[in-house]
């Protein structure tokens, strides 16, 4: 009874938890512009389908890909067994769904033990990856502090958790063997585990009985905290994208890569200089911003797309620019974005629901003029995201910001706005003289 009224207190409290911060963070995403995103439904759910869920733009790197399958099958199946894990806390039996089951339960927590060997190769190998090897895109400077050590963290917390659930399973082997297990109905008396029915006898085989309940208690209860507990750190950690990659590959922008989208606040005021028929939607006395200047100015898919950034670097290591050195990174992009989100909301959070002004905005104090003026518009970040983020369209409307906001463009454009404006055309020649090349020998 004592058991179940902590396993109770601890999943109401940490769901609870956990669905305060998810408020949040709806919350901070809903702060940018409202934007509908209802057209091609069978084609989003298609690419939501293949893409988040179907890893299908990981592929184009094999080998990493292959060791997130890995962690990432584990991850959705073994939530399989925390059904009766959850139902096991609250009413205190011990493997109750194994008599109904039969057959079918040892093939499943069989299967989920092999999703968990391999998870524990994958865990290991990223580990290498990022602290050993040091793949370039890992170590880039935009990880320092943080989020390096957020990565780790979740690494190690996928260490931890398999290595209780083998407790668990290995010791529970072995009482099932000895007619000790505390689960009823023990049956043959035997699990019959693919991995723990090798590893637990080999293991905890010599080990005297009430030392085999402690050890698979500890695992039995270390699994379940480090579940909880991982709920509740997703909201702080960039693997929120286990959750938010499937709304945002929904939401996608399906138009060709490329197209840009006029600013409608530019456009409705010029549209009726070539059609008199149109109606002008704007009040023209109302003060209008152009561009992004800060997060507000940004749409609410730009703000989901920064939280669903898993800051693989896999944009960046594709960005020419950044590859050549100049400033740019889309990954910090994405990074900076969200980081601008979160102290915008931690400053609602201190003032009642309402920002106060702190003095920063996402231009300037968060992203420097030299990174979005460093970009080249080639749209291979957008290419690269496995989850289909657009860091350009961030930073086409950062740009927008700085040329009609602030006319702060580089002289090289500033030349070629003053040649649009007086010749029609990017080039410093009148309009009159574009055809004098015909009469050239």
């Amino acid at each position: 009874m004592i058991s179940s009224i902590i396993f109770v207190v601890l999943l109401i409290g940490s769901s609870v938890f956990f669905y305060i911060n998810a408020k949040k963070i709806r919350r901070n995403i809903l702060l940018g512009k409202d934007i509908s995103i209802t057209d091609n439904k069978a084609e989003r759910l298609k690419t939501m389908v293949l893409v988040a869920l179907g890893q299908k733009k990981m592929f184009t790197r094999p080998v990493p890909a292959i060791l997130h399958l890995f962690l990432y099958a584990a991850f959705v199946i073994t939530q399989i067994e925390l059904i009766e894990i959850i139902y096991d806390g609250i009413t205190g039996h011990h493997r109750a769904f194994r008599p109904a089951l039969g057959g079918f339960y040892t093939f499943m927590v069989s299967f989920i033990e092999i999703l968990s060997v391999l998870a524990f190769i994958g865990t290991i190998a990223f580990l290498y990856r990022r602290n050993l090897l040091k793949v370039p895109r890992l170590v880039k400077s935009e990880l320092n502090g943080w989020p390096k050590l957020d990565a780790n963290i979740i690494l190690i917390m996928e260490f931890v958790l398999i290595c209780f659930i083998f407790m668990m399973n290995g010791a529970d082997e072995v009482l099932y063997s000895r007619g000790q297990s505390h689960a009823e109905n023990l049956g043959d008396r035997t699990l019959g585990l693919a991995i723990s029915s090798h590893i637990g006898p080999l293991i905890y085989g010599g080990m005297p009985d009430a030392g085999l309940h402690v050890i698979e208690r500890i695992g039995w209860w270390g699994h379940i905290i480090m579940v909880f507990s991982f709920l509740n750190y997703l909201p702080f950690s960039k693997h929120l994208h286990i959750l938010l990659a499937f709304p945002n590959t929904y939401f996608s922008n399906l138009k060709p890569k490329g197209q840009f989208n006029n600013l409608f606040e530019v456009t409705d005021v010029v549209k009726p200089n070539f059609d008199p028929s149109y109606q002008p939607v704007l009040d023209p006395n109302a003060v209008i911003g152009f561009g992004v200047k800060d997060v507000k100015d940004l749409t609410w898919k730009n703000l989901l797309d920064a939280y669903s950034c898993t800051e693989c670097g896999r944009c960046t290591a594709a960005c020419p620019q950044n590859i050549t050195g100049k400033a740019l990174s889309p990954r910090k992009i994405m990074m900076d974005t969200r980081d601008r989100m979160e102290d915008v909301g931690k400053n609602m959070d201190k003032n009642g629901g309402t920002f106060v002004d702190d003095g920063k905005t996402l231009l300037g104090d968060y992203i420097k003029h030299e990174e979005i003026w460093a970009c080249n518009t080639c749209n291979a970040c957008v290419q690269e995201c496995p989850v289909n983020i657009d860091p350009l369209n961030i930073i086409m409307g950062l740009r927008q910001q700085l040329v009609l906001e602030q006319s702060s463009a580089p002289n090289e454009l500033n030349g070629m706005f003053s040649n649009l404006e007086n010749n029609g055309a990017p080039w410093q020649f009148s309009p009159a003289d574009r055809a004098n090349w015909i009469n050239e020998n």
